[in-house]
């Protein structure tokens, strides 16, 4: 192929039409073939020269010219596309480092094999920008809802037709009884698009709690005008689900706008999740409250909140028990996705049995410890005592309100209580010290004596090892796997330590080791601040 006035146009109409068919920008597709002139030019002039190639977009005229830059006399590497200043100034009038001198250079005939180099070259260009092209489109669609057919089922994944190219559906992300055949409509989510090395990665999704969320958004006009939100939404794909909704208009009830006219609007969504049952409930922010609604059908008699452990406990008569854990831990299940709490569900028989449990427990604490009688000790539970350091170190007023306590008994009472208390604290340390413990870990501030025995038996014996600690390795936390949550024990978890108790300590122990600069902690806080006031601000 030769470059010559016969073929100039057509070089632009072959750019147009390429274009018109893969719908890119015309320009990519002259890029590309100036990018493959070039690397033709290249094999015929030398590939140490820089030849570029320029296509004049009206005419399309192919203009090929060598460029050569002047570079410092240490730096000259190669002499075909760079010179030194003194032999630039054949070609340049006071030519400095940096310079480019550009000369034409005839066209070149393009041979068998540098025809199909270049033909390469503007195919992988052109693919690149159908790629992009393909990316910037769905990429901004990423949480909506989009029609597909079906193409084909590869290992159980669903290749979906969305117009523009093609998305998959994992087998996983499909409803349990669904199958699929070529040319089948298909409505999905897009959960995720991504760029890859095989180009744009679009992943769709049937089971995604999001899906059905978009999908009574469609349903219900009151959601798409915002009128009300979908507060949370947990879901057994093909079998039952939960969504939490709040109206923000007194007159709108959201559970009957959800519903719709004769079950009208929740039926759509329920027929295009072929069946699964939906549980439409009020949002409510106080949680125990929220809960009470997310159990249902279940009736609830009581709810015990522990906030700092995500904890709540339930109490149900005897006959709903069944009810509110649902067929294999189904209600109990969805109802801690929806709230993000941790239920333990138990009748009022076996509530009644633990606190009798533990009443006993701690009687017979105060019995052991402080030398009470039977009676003595109950009445100490009673009024709310729960551990040796309450009676300790509480004020003596608060000893005084029990029945038969005057001061000098009080005072007893704490005298003995601190004197347990510091001979349970010599003990730990001892069994401390001989696990290892070292002082750097016994002198820092914060740990009880009995917190440094439980961390050395967990082999962190020095500061060092216990600044390497994750929080929640200190206070325990909770991991979701596989839409279960897990618990996950802390070394110091029995001893009440918090989250945020446990990431303070330890960065405490960083600062003190210099692994950490205190300045940089002030810029962040610094920095959480004002996003905190920007975010209020906003709302």
């Amino acid at each position: 192929m030769a470059i010559t006035s016969a073929n100039q146009l057509e070089l632009l109409q072959t750019a147009e039409a390429v274009a018109r068919e893969k719908m890119i920008d015309p320009g990519l597709v002259v890029e590309a073939m100036e990018e493959s002139l070039a690397r033709a030019a290249k094999s015929r002039y030398g590939a140490e020269m820089d030849i570029r190639v320029s296509i004049d977009r009206k005419t399309g005229r192919a203009t090929f010219t060598r460029v050569r830059t002047v570079v410092e006399d240490e730096e000259l590497e190669n002499y075909q596309s760079e010179f030194t200043v003194e032999q630039a100034k054949q070609y340049m009038d006071d030519p400095k480092v940096g310079d480019t001198y550009v000369e034409e250079v005839p066209p070149v005939e393009m041979g068998r094999i540098a025809a199909q180099s270049a033909k390469q070259v503007i195919l992988q260009k052109v693919r690149e920008a159908e790629r992009d092209r393909q990316f910037e489109e769905f990429k901004d669609r990423a949480g909506t809802i989009i029609n597909g057919l079906v193409k084909r089922e590869e290992y159980g994944n669903i290749i979906v037709d969305v117009g523009a190219g093609e998305a998959i559906l994992r087998r996983n992300e499909k409803i349990g009884r669904e199958s699929y055949r070529p040319n089948d409509r298909i409505r999905v989510y897009i959960k995720d698009v991504r760029r890859e090395q095989r180009g744009p990665q679009i992943f769709l999704s049937r089971t995604a709690p999001e899906f059905m969320a978009e999908l009574f958004k469609m349903e219900v006009p009151e959601i798409y005008d915002g009128i009300i939100e979908i507060k949370a939404v947990a879901r057994d794909p093909g079998s039952r689900a939960k969504i939490a909704v709040i109206s923000y208009d007194n007159s709108i009830d959201p559970v009957g706008a959800c519903v719709g006219m004769r079950g009208s609007r929740v039926q759509a969504v329920v027929n295009e999740l072929q069946g699964e049952k939906i549980d439409i409930i009020p949002w409510n922010e106080d949680q125990p409250t929220f809960l009470v609604n997310a159990l249902q059908p279940a009736e609830v008699s009581k709810v015990v909140l522990d906030e700092e452990a995500g904890k709540i406990e339930v109490v149900v008569p005897e006959e709903q028990l069944s009810l509110a854990i649902g067929r294999r831990g189904q209600n109990v299940r969805l109802a801690s996705q929806l709230t993000g709490l941790d239920i333990d569900i138990m009748t009022e028989e076996q509530e009644s049995q633990r606190r009798q449990a533990e009443f006993e427990l701690r009687t017979k604490l105060f019995m052991d410890n402080l030398d009470l009688d039977e009676f003595f000790a109950q009445l100490l539970v009673s009024e709310g005592f729960t551990n040796l350091e309450e009676v300790a170190y509480v004020e003596v007023d608060e000893l005084l309100v029990i029945d038969g306590v005057d001061e000098d008994t009080a005072n007893e009472l704490q005298a003995r209580a601190r004197d347990v208390l510091e001979a349970q604290n010599k003990a730990a340390l001892e069994s401390a010290r001989a696990l290892g413990a070292e002082d750097s870990l016994i002198e820092f501030e914060g740990l009880t004596p009995q917190m440094i025995e439980a961390l050395a038996k967990d082999d962190v014996k020095t500061l060092e090892d216990f600044a390497t600690c994750a929080d929640w390795e200190l206070a325990g936390g909770w991991t979701t796997v596989d839409g279960e949550r897990v618990k996950d024990d802390g070394t110091l978890e029995t001893f009440g330590i918090s989250l945020e108790e446990a990431q303070d300590m330890i960065m405490t122990a960083r600062v003190m080791l210099g692994w950490v600069d205190p300045a940089d902690l002030e810029t962040e806080e610094g920095e959480e601040e004002g996003e905190d006031e920007t975010e209020e601000a906003g709302a």
